[in-house]
């Protein structure tokens, strides 16, 4: 109840007592006092943060909007807020992939209104354009672009593909009417358990297929790095087999016998071998 209505009932309701009493004259100026405290009242109007006012005279709506704040408005005229703040709508599907299967989705729509269309959304849909427009249209687009999809696209990463094909055909729909979307986000997704599974095994081979990769790479690399090191160490043995010769054996036996002989506590006795070197003999 207004409160304009209020001082207009509190005033017949004076006027009818002094009426009653026969005292007109003094209640008569209370009334109209009561009536004047009423249209003030009325006159006087706040918007909170985060809201606009839509104002309406007798059924027709005002095409100016009024922004937060104080505002000095005709009493006679009815004020709605409407929020332009982001709002959720959460809402739970079910369905049909590009193969027929029942898909369970929950998505969940962000989206606020353009605070220059707020008297346009109010007249066309109503302080309920929520469930009037945004609901529906919500649900067919999911339903619109699903089925165009398989099932494991939505568990996959098609899924962002998806939330955002559903955010284009919303933002088409609803931009028109006031209506801004700010994001689609793919919440929760339930496939049939024959997918889910299908799936899952699906995702486990390719993991160890790529393990296996590593492994192989892994040992072609060790392998590799044998084979060069055993690579290294023949080429090293050939140098030295083609540098070494008999006769520098020899030679290297003969200087060996040499210093033994002149070692004061040695005895040997040298023989000749078939080699031609010298074998010591100690006692």
């Amino acid at each position: 109840m207004t409160p304009i209505i209020i001082a207009l009932i509190v005033a017949a309701g004076i006027s009818i007592y002094g009426s009653i009493t026969g005292r007109t004259k003094q209640t008569i100026p209370i009334s109209i006092a009561v009536l004047i405290i009423g249209l003030l009242f009325a006159s006087v109007v706040t918007i909170p943060a985060g809201h606009v006012g839509v104002l309406t005279l007798f059924g027709k709506v005002d095409p100016e909007e009024l922004p937060e704040g104080l505002h000095l408005i005709n009493p006679l005229k009815s004020l709605h807020t409407m929020s332009i703040r982001t709002q959720e709508i959460f809402e739970h599907a079910e369905v049909p992939s590009k193969e027929g299967l029942s898909v369970g989705l929950e998505v969940s729509l962000l989206y606020h209104i353009e605070p220059t269309m707020a008297s346009d959304i109010y007249r066309t849909l109503g302080e309920n354009y929520d469930a009037v427009l945004i609901v529906p249209m919500l649900r067919a687009a999911i339903r619109n672009v699903t089925v165009y999809h398989e099932a494991k696209e939505l568990y996959t990463s098609g899924r962002e593909v998806i939330a955002g094909q559903i955010f284009a055909e919303l933002d088409k729909a609803l931009r028109a009417r006031g209506i801004i979307v700010e994001a689609v986000l793919l919440r929760k997704i339930v496939l049939p358990e024959q997918v889910q599974q299908a799936i899952n095994n699906k995702l486990a081979a390719e993991q160890e297929a790529e393990r296996m990769k590593f492994v192989i790479l892994r040992e072609e690399q060790e392998a590799k790095r044998k084979r060069i090191e055993a690579q290294g160490i023949a080429d090293f043995q050939n140098i030295v087999r083609q540098g070494i010769d008999e006769r520098l054996l020899k030679w290297k036996a003969l200087e060996t016998v040499n210093e033994l002989a002149k070692s004061p506590n040695t005895k040997f006795i040298i023989l000749g071998d078939k080699s031609g070197l010298p074998i010591i003999v100690q006692p």
